[in-house]
């Protein structure tokens, strides 16, 4: 018989994988209960009660499909960053976003720039459609901004990632130094400006909605998955030019989104009294994490996120025993996944009793290891 597959060479040669292991799965693997989900920067503290509740009286006409459209949350989102509603389109999520850019601008073989230790689901997506990842590492755990640069004029990549504020150090570059960056970018390259944690950075952080309008190769990437707590209803959107918001049209799933999870953004957005109220939540979180880790002789870095990172000191074989460590604990956390990042552990901010737990099973994990 002859050899045959029904898969695509790129399909056939890749590994079936998940970018990220979630604690469900390490629960059924691993036999062991989370007891404090604080490892994939969800919101502990969940949506405001006025978007359950708009939820609630979705849920019963959750038998339609949604507007194909999504006319009334596009025109809210306009309203809500004050640009005209063409600059935005749709998507399931950033990762569907990013899944869409790369589908519209990569084909087998092209050059695509990112960080070296960067979001993986943007890797994944980019070896999905079989483009060449070229990667800069970060430097004094930032993304290094003039490397990127260089790369992408070296390569000349017609896509180029960049998330600000980043993950997984949770570092940042000022609004000033984004803009600088932004246009300087070759205009033959399409720079993805990845804005997931745009809600808990600092003022003067993230640029203005309409700053970047007029420069047709960026798309600038946001999400209700973080500050505003849904990351269940998978709902993103970009703010780009008017022919790239466009351009989504011809190729995303038109019906991909849910009518419960449109009705919560939509209600989110017109409660910005509990988005102040979370942001100082998750503020005074990120400081208790910080005071944890610091009593227990570890150095928390800076953060403009709903997460601390920590340096613990020595290798990625050491931060990998203490996420293991606290897991067996109860307590569900990640890592970053190559050196020299890899030498840190990363904490969602979470509910106090999400701390508690992790404040009371750090210090025997790190005894266990010898480290106290």
């Amino acid at each position: 018989m002859a050899n045959f597959s029904r898969f695509t060479r790129i399909a056939g040669a890749l590994p079936a994988t998940v970018p990220f292991v979630g604690p469900e799965a390490i629960e059924r693997n691993r036999h062991l209960e989370v007891k404090a989900r604080i490892g994939a920067n969800e919101s502990g503290f969940g949506p405001a009660p006025s978007v359950i509740e708009a939820m609630r009286q979705a849920a019963g006409e959750t038998w339609k499909y949604t507007d194909p459209e999504s006319y009334e949350l596009r025109h809210a989102l306009a309203a809500h960053h004050g640009i005209d509603v063409k600059y935005i389109n749709i998507g399931e999520g950033i990762d569907g976003i990013l899944g869409q850019i790369v589908r519209l601008i990569i084909e087998p073989g092209l050059p695509v720039v990112t960080s070296l230790g960067g979001y993986p689901t943007f890797n994944y997506h980019v070896n999905g459609f079989g483009g060449r990842l070229v990667t800069v590492p970060f430097k004094g755990d930032h993304e290094n901004l003039l490397g990127l640069l260089e790369a992408a004029r070296r390569e000349d990549a017609p896509l180029l990632y960049l998330a600000n504020p980043d993950n997984p150090m949770g570092s940042w570059h000022s609004a000033e130094q984004i803009l600088d960056f932004a246009r300087a970018v070759p205009e033959t390259t399409m720079l993805i400006l990845d804005e997931a944690y745009g809600e808990t950075a600092p003022e003067g952080v993230i640029p203005p909605a309409d700053a970047l309008l007029d420069r047709r190769n960026v798309i600038r990437t946001r999400t209700f998955s973080k500050a505003y707590g849904m990351a269940g209803s998978r709902i993103g959107y970009v703010i780009t030019s008017e022919d790239t918001a466009l351009a989504f049209d011809k190729i995303r799933n038109h019906f991909g989104l849910n009518r419960i999870g449109v009705a919560a953004a939509i209600a989110a957005l017109k409660d910005q009294a509990y988005l102040a109220e979370v942001l100082e939540r998750i503020g005074t979180a990120r400081e208790r994490i910080a005071a944890i880790t610091r009593a227990n002789g570890l150095a928390p870095l800076p953060s403009a996120t709903n997460f601390v990172t920590v340096d613990c000191g020595r290798d990625g074989v050491h931060a990998r025993a203490i996420v293991d460590g606290l897991m067996e604990e109860g307590v569900f956390i990640r890592m970053p996944g190559v050196a020299p990042l890899n030498r840190c552990i990363r904490v969602s901010v979470g509910p106090e009793k999400d701390l508690d737990l992790f404040e009371e099973a750090l210090p025997k994990v790190l005894k266990r290891l010898g480290d106290q």
